[in-house]
């Protein structure tokens, strides 16, 4: 009797034990692939895609796409790996990896291999033509050239060093029809068709790219003749020769650079091979336009806020001033201390702080960018890149001051591929970037509630300090051109400095600009010293060589 009531006192007890549930969340730990090493490619830090979990190993020529050896997949900490993370992969289909911890991420390796080709014969026209889908190689020679008797000068179909053809390049002579090149390679066999036609160009314009200050020329023509370009005023009578020492020679191509012309000018261009002359090409340079506020002159304060610009609203530049304020701090000012020279007034001081209460909060950089403050969340900023530009500078100049201090503050993620510790000289940075970035594919704000959109047609680029794939990629397919300087050390006196452009295409014509300044170069990161102050001063845009 004594042993049932006991049962029925537990009864209760027991019930409510089962109905406890385990609402205790796993915790959110974001697991990433951080870097593969290994044998016959390179994986850069700009090769590890964090936003679409693609990780690319770019493959060196000679390497067996099939059997590409790794020796090490650096992965987040404590996550586990659906692959053993060493070994020989092949890599002709992208291979998955699923890292687990709490949750699963599923990411993907994938290869890169560019091999060079070259196709090429005694007399040809211009370059060869290669379809590497349909595996075919064209050359052109003038009207009038033997085909029977046809002298093969270079051909490389495959892989250096580790390809075999069959025939070979001497035993290549007649091209009345096309003929077939088998060739072999690790354990891959292609057959490549060889194509050699007549044309009755003798010369050829390809290309003629006007800037400001400058006309990209490129050509194709006879190999072994006089190659170059002339150009003149539209109107003039007499034409200008290019001077050859800017003439670039490949073979049956050619390019030039052409300096000195004037802005908004229409010039007349012609490219010739001996007493062969192309078609005449018309072009029209662009104009010299200025750095708006370059010279840091224009500020204004609204609601206690500091902005680089008559206003608010019409201000080109943007800064972290809004963000900071919500700690009663600015980061970015003007101040009276101007390089040796300058007829303003005003350059721009930025200062990276501790933007907390009571000594509670987290690094924010001094900085000073091209673009406007669009929101602050929590502890975090949004800000958006860039502004509408459609001109083609070659460098940056101005005037910089930097005190370098020591890393004060570390953030809870690293930047990729760079480990920062306290202590540590703090590091400045400028960079410009001109491109063709879009509000649809860089204006949108994953971690926005309701209308995740954030950039527009004139400030197209969101960057969100809680989401690093939003963080400024300089080799995203949107930019054109770029160029940084990083500062590593203090410059206490006034230095003029440079920054050239790095130009991905000479033919396209961006949309906007970027351009960035910042006391702390991992600010994004939460990193840096509170110690770390840039000064800026006379910015201005260069056109010509």
């Amino acid at each position: 009797m004594h042993r049932f009531r006991r049962l029925l006192l537990m009864l209760p007890v027991l019930a409510v034990v089962s109905c406890i549930r385990n609402d205790i969340p796993y915790p959110v730990v974001v697991l990433e692939i951080l870097g593969v090493e290994g044998e016959g490619f390179t994986c850069e830090a700009a090769d590890i895609d964090t936003k679409n979990r693609i990780v690319t190993l770019r493959l060196d020529e000679p390497t067996d796409i099939s059997r590409v050896r790794i020796d090490s997949i650096a992965v987040t900490e404590g996550a586990t790996a659906s692959v053993p993370l060493s070994g020989e992969f092949d890599l002709r289909a992208a291979q998955p990896v699923v890292l687990s911890l709490y949750q699963d991420y599923n990411w993907m390796i994938h290869a890169k291999q560019e091999i060079a080709r070259a196709f090429a014969v005694e007399g040809q026209i211009g370059a060869a033509e290669f379809n590497t889908e349909l595996r075919t190689a064209r050359v052109y020679v003038p009207m009038g050239t033997d085909l029977s008797a046809i002298r093969v000068t270079e051909l490389k179909l495959g892989p250096e060093g580790v390809t075999t053809m069959t025939p070979t390049a001497e035993e290549l002579t007649s091209f009345e029809t096309y003929r077939t090149v088998d060739i072999r390679y690790h354990d891959f066999e292609e057959r490549w068709i060889l194509g050699v036609v007549h044309t009755d160009v003798k010369v050829e314009m390809t290309g003629a790219d006007a800037w400001t200050k400058l006309i990209w020329l490129s050509a194709q023509g006879r190999p072994g003749t006089a190659l170059g370009f002339r150009y003149r005023v539209q109107g003039d009578e007499e034409w200008s020769e290019v001077p050859a020492e800017k003439v670039e020679v490949e073979g049956g191509t050619f390019r030039a650079c052409l300096s000195g012309v004037e802005p908004l000018t229409t010039y007349e261009v012609v490219a010739y091979s001996d007493e062969e002359l192309s078609v005449v090409r018309t072009v029209t340079t662009g104009a010299e336009e200025p750095l708006t506020n370059g010279g840091f002159e224009e500020w204004c304060t609204e609601e206690g806020i500091v902005y680089p610009g008559l206003s608010r609203a019409g201000a080109f530049w943007g800064t972290g001033n809004t963000g900071a304020a919500v700690a009663k701090t600015t980061l970015t000012d003007k101040t009276d201390d101007v390089r040796p020279g300058s007829t303003g007034k005003y350059a721009a001081k930025l200062e990276s702080k501790l933007a907390g209460i009571a000594g509670v909060g987290r690094l924010a950089a001094g900085n000073l960018f091209v673009g406007r403050y669009v929101a602050t969340r929590g502890t975090n900023g949004i800000v958006g890149f860039g502004r509408p530009f459609t001109m083609r500078p070659t460098a940056l100049k101005g005037w910089v001051k930097y005190q370098c201090g020591e890393i004060t503050d570390v953030g809870a993620t690293q930047p990729p591929g760079v480990t920062v510790s306290k202590g540590d000289p703090d590091k400045g940075i400028i960079y410009f970037a001109l491109g063709t970035w879009t509000k649809e594919e860089y204006g949108v704000c994953e971690q926005e509630e309701g209308d995740k959109l954030v950039g527009t047609d004139e400030v197209p680029i969101c960057i969100d300090t809680r989401d690093k794939n939003t963080f400024f990629n300089p080799d995203g397919p949107a930019v054109v051109a770029y160029g940084e300087m990083v500062f590593d050390q203090s410059v206490e006196e006034w230095q003029e400095v440079t920054i050239k452009l790095d130009y991905r295409a000479t033919d396209i014509v961006p949309t906007h600009i970027v351009l960035v300044c910042s006391a702390s170069r991992y600010g994004d990161y939460y990193t840096g010293s509170r110690n770390s102050i840039l000064w800026v001063d006379d910015f201005e845009l260069i056109y010509d060589e």
